[in-house]
């Protein structure tokens, strides 16, 4: 294996497997090689943790992807041509050879104006000062002691404009500095580490991990009476009648809990914390924006909320928590885990940004910043393939079949699930059915 992929994959891996650093297996890396001819990187909507030997990854051909930054024709385009445009070049300067459709990241052209290692995270500690409105000032002082201080990256539109103004950014400070910022935090967005080895990039990445957490809270530890399985499946069939005569959509509805639900449950201005707004591009689109609050468990009052958000053109919520059960997701099995971690970074955010004395508070995206992430493709295209593309057309029912285990029953059974469906076999022979 090329020496710098094997290096790239490593790292990413290593990022990859800690949940707070990646919300779903968001963030990617890269690596240049060292005849700075080609870049090595993470294929969008793969999860660092999966990159392997065989998957994962694109290469690029450094000079071309860097041209795309500075062409004129492409930025002369309204948005949704350039981002699409955009997309189609960076999947075109791959010389990899792979027979694959994953493309690379779409912030590919970011990484190639940045040291020869990179690391892009959204980590749950950065977001709280990212998306507070203070943020910029703190980060400047815990990092006051670094020999280059850190790049403050104002809120972009994310694409080819972030990237443009990246380049102009790292420009003006390799000017000042005499060389690249090794640290950038972009504004609602995350933390990009950078530095010319593999091994000085991971230790920088943990230093300012460390050094946020010094600064935040975590969740105390509450003590909370478990809901039993009828309270709970008694809540899933209300939030699922719900969401079918909101949407029309049949939708499987999952529950979890974790100590840091059950500690911001027992907030007094949980509820408050929500309705503040949308934090960050990822939560608008796996999570349709923060999770809805529930008070009480009422099918028609939960179905009027969403039909509300849908009429006044927002994307309707998947994500509930209702006091005292914990977090309930309406969605494709696949998608789950992503839009469970969204939340628990995002109520995470919310606590620090509002309790650390110093932060101001959360700042929260525009309506003219989110219809540009609704209508980005490229955003699109990452939860396509986080969700899984294979839809039946009897996905998300629910279907029970008596003597599944043998016979018409088993093929009926197949049958149904093949086509999308929640199949739950019943048959005397337990040993047939779970075969």
């Amino acid at each position: 294996m090329d020496k710098t992929l094997k290096e790239l994959i490593r790292i990413s891996n290593t990022v990859g497997k800690d949940p707070s650093l990646v919300q779903g297996g968001g963030g990617n890396t890269s690596m240049k090689t060292d005849n700075g001819k080609n870049m090595y990187i993470k294929a969008s909507g793969t999860a660092l943790k999966d990159m392997t030997a065989s998957q994962g990854w694109r290469r690029m051909a450094l000079d071309r992807t860097r041209a795309i930054i500075a062409d004129e024709t492409v930025a002369a385009l309204d948005a949704q041509r350039r981002e699409l445009e955009v997309v189609n070049r960076l999947l075109l300067v791959c010389n990899d050879n792979l027979k694959t459709i994953a493309r690379p990241s779409v912030e590919a052209h970011l990484h190639s104006f940045l040291k020869k290692c990179v690391i892009h995270l959204h980590p749950n500690v950065v977001g709280a000062f990212v998306n507070a409105k203070n943020g910029k000032a703190i980060l400047e002082k815990l990092f006051a002691d670094q020999k280059l201080p850190p790049l403050w990256v104002p809120y972009t539109d994310p694409g080819f404009m972030l990237a443009r103004r990246i380049a102009s950014l790292v420009d003006g400070y390799a000017g000042t500095h005499g060389d690249k910022p090794s640290i950038l935090f972009l504004e609602k967005h995350g933390l990009f580490v950078t530095e010319n080895t593999p091994g000085a990039t991971l230790r920088l990445t943990r230093l300012v991990i460390a050094r946020g957490n010094e600064k935040l809270k975590q969740f105390r530890p509450v003590r909370i009476k478990p809901a039993d399985a009828e309270a709970i499946n008694a809540a899933r069939f209300c939030i699922r009648k719900a969401f079918f005569a909101a949407t029309g959509e049949h939708a499987n509805v999952t529950h979890h809990i974790t100590d840091s639900i059950a500690a911001f449950m027992k907030l007094k201005d949980a509820s408050r914390m929500l309705k503040r707004g949308i934090l960050t591009p990822d939560e608008l689109v796996y999570a349709n924006g923060p999770a809805m609050w529930l008070d009480k468990l009422n099918s028609a009052g939960i179905a009027a909320r969403l039909s509300s958000q849908i009429k006044k053109g927002n994307k309707h919520s998947v994500a509930f928590i209702a006091r005292g059960l914990g977090l309930f997701i309406a969605g494709p099995e696949k998608i789950v885990p992503t839009v469970r971690d969204v939340v628990e970074s995002s109520i995470f955010i919310r606590y620090n940004a509002e309790r650390i004395r110093g932060l101001g508070g959360l700042a929260v995206l525009n309506s003219r910043r989110q219809q540009f992430i609704n209508e980005w493709e490229a955003e699109a295209f990452r939860k396509k393939i986080a969700a899984g593309s294979a839809v039946g057309e009897l996905n998300q029912r629910i279907a029970v079949v008596t003597g599944a285990g043998s016979g018409l029953g088993r093929s009926i059974a197949l049958g149904l699930a093949g086509a999308g469906a929640n199949v739950a076999l019943a048959d005397i022979d337990a040993k047939a059915a779970a075969a």
